[in-house]
């Protein structure tokens, strides 16, 4: 005799499959709500240390000018209201080309921390590590470098918050829980009650064999459906009975004759549905062979078009490195056979100097490629908000594409009403456009020595339509139909990675809700109109 088969209750399982679905639903929903506000809480506060970077990089130009630290000291110490600032230093570069401690400001509860002149230069993307978020940004005058500005600021304020927002979702999960638990316990009554009325009245029929008796009627529609079909079937079993007692013996062979039909068929069926699972089985591996494959061939695309773009740079830094070292051996031998002559000293330090500058330059360019390919993989959509005049934004991104354009003829033709303000995002707006005045640079004006680009806005039905034109180049057919797709470059090779016009993309759909439209042709300039919702002012 084989194994009782172990039963289960529909109240029970009604309860656990709603308190399941509910505990995962509320996991998921919950980690994913709180890693988003966590990671948006850091993003800010590195957003506000590069804001208050930059304003004391711009106010320590003048000072650093005229060598009168005790002005920037009284500049910083107004830094005193904002509780997360423990440590700003301002260092200045030397004549020599090292630095010297200029100016500083530390919270009277944390008091002076040690320079980071080793640092500078590595701290220039925010760093966290013990509980204090560093950064540091060059101070520049016309591209001169002044020296330095380093801040440390507190993370303790973050840390509260993620404490309290982990105690507020275990507080929503605890009554969310709670009240699945309530409903669940409603509903399986109001499911299971008329259930076992059902249940009742049927052991009663196969107990007393009395057909007579009937289904009432029930309040849920699936239920009394049910009813109606039981009490059908006591009317026809009580009709048939005196129909069984008349034929018994026709019935008893009817049985049989059926019993081996239904026999035949079963087993008839079993061996369809082995057939049906095997191919079903062998179905599934090709599916998974295929998801696989297409994985693999993606992955395979996006290491080549990163391998590619990386390898050159680095390669020139790893070269350039490689030869200094060889002059510096020839250097050292020299001086150690007493040999070393000035000549020799001042070629060595104007090599050093080319070399030095090859592999920043190309290190440099490596990790803004990085960046580049990061930024793809990430979502470009701004959160901030806020009020702004466009005509001055359009001023700000030109006057920051300045050091690219004084080095050429071209020029930038701007066509917008200088009091059009409107709420929007300013962030996504300015990198669509520096990337588009870059592409211009890069491609359009590739053999042409005065080229325009020309930028209109224009306001209409709480929807700001901008419009970006050059007279350069143009896109060829076979690169204008996938322009927006990623790692698509006519400067493979040569210094393109093929994400500008994807990344413009990705800016407009997503950061800016809005809609990109691009018309070109060889030699005949490029033409984008890009539309997103505002809110006028």
């Amino acid at each position: 005799m084989g194994p009782a088969l172990k039963a289960s209750s529909i109240k029970g399982a009604l309860i656990w499959v709603v308190m399941l679905i509910c505990s995962i639903t509320l996991c998921i929903s919950l980690t994913i709500a709180t890693l988003q506000d966590i990671r948006a809480e850091k993003k800010n506060l590195s957003e506000q240390l590069y804001s208050y970077a930059a304003i004391i990089a711009f106010n320590a130009v003048s000072s650093i000018e005229i060598d009168d630290s005790e002005i920037e000291d009284r500049r910083l110490a107004s830094f005193a209201a904002e509780s997360r600032l423990h440590n700003i230093h301002i260092y200045k570069l030397q004549e020599n080309g090292e630095l010297s401690f200029f100016a500083s400001y530390n919270r009277r509860d944390v008091g002076p921390y040690p320079t980071q002149f080793n640092k500078a230069e590595q701290y220039q993307n925010a760093t966290i590590g013990d509980g204090v978020m560093e950064l540091t940004k060059k101070i520049q005058s016309d591209g001169k470098l002044l020296g330095y500005v380093y801040i440390r600021a507190s993370l303790e304020e973050l840390s509260r918050y993620v404490q309290n927002r982990v105690l507020f979702d275990i507080l929503i999960a605890l009554c969310s829980l709670i009240g699945a638990f309530v409903i669940a316990t409603r509903l399986q009554r109001r499911f299971t009650q008329p259930l076992y009325s059902l249940l009742t009245l049927v052991q009663k029929v196969s107990k007393e064999k009395d057909y007579q008796i009937r289904v009432p009627a029930m309040e849920i529609t699936e239920f009394h459906n049910l009813g109606r079909a039981v009490n059908t079937m006591l009317d026809r079993t009580e009709q048939q009975i005196t129909k069984l007692r008349s034929a018994e013996s026709e019935i008893r062979q009817l049985n049989q004759d059926l019993e081996q039909k239904i026999t035949d068929r079963t087993q008839a069926l079993k061996t369809s549905n082995q057939d049906l699972l095997n191919t079903l089985s062998t179905l599934h591996q090709y599916q998974n062979q295929i998801v696989e494959t297409e994985k693999m061939a993606s992955l395979g695309q996006m290491v080549a078009g990163v391998a590619h773009e990386v390898n050159t740079p680095i390669g020139l830094g790893v070269t350039a490195s490689t030869l200094m070292q060889d002059k510096l051996a020839e250097i050292q031998k020299a001086f150690d056979e007493k040999k070393l002559t000035s000549n020799q000293l001042a070629k060595f330090l104007g090599e050093s100097a080319e070399n030095l500058g090859i592999i920043y330059r190309n290190l440099e360019r490596a990790a803004n490629l990085i960046r580049s390919f990061k930024q793809v993989a990430v979502d470009q959509s701004n959160d901030n908000r806020r009020y702004f005049n466009m005509h001055q934004l359009l001023n700000e991104v030109v006057l920051s594409l300045r050091p690219n354009l004084k080095k050429t003829q071209h020029q930038v033709i701007l066509n917008c009403d200088q009091q059009l303000e409107f709420e929007s995002k300013p962030g996504p707006i300015s990198q669509i456009l520096i990337n588009l005045i870059m592409n211009s640079l890069i491609h359009a004006f590739e053999n042409k020595e005065q080229g325009t680009m020309t930028i209109s806005v224009t306001l209409a039905n709480s929807r700001c339509y901008l419009h970006y034109q050059d007279n350069g180049s143009g896109v060829p057919e076979n690169i204008r139909k996938r322009i927006f797709d990623p790692f698509v470059t006519t400067k493979r090779g040569e210094g393109g990675s093929g994400l500008g016009m994807h990344l413009v993309y990705n800016l407009v759909t997503q950061a800016l809700n809005g809609k990109i439209q691009l018309e070109s042709a060889l030699d005949h300039g490029i033409d984008i109109q890009i539309d997103f919702p505002v809110i006028p002012k």
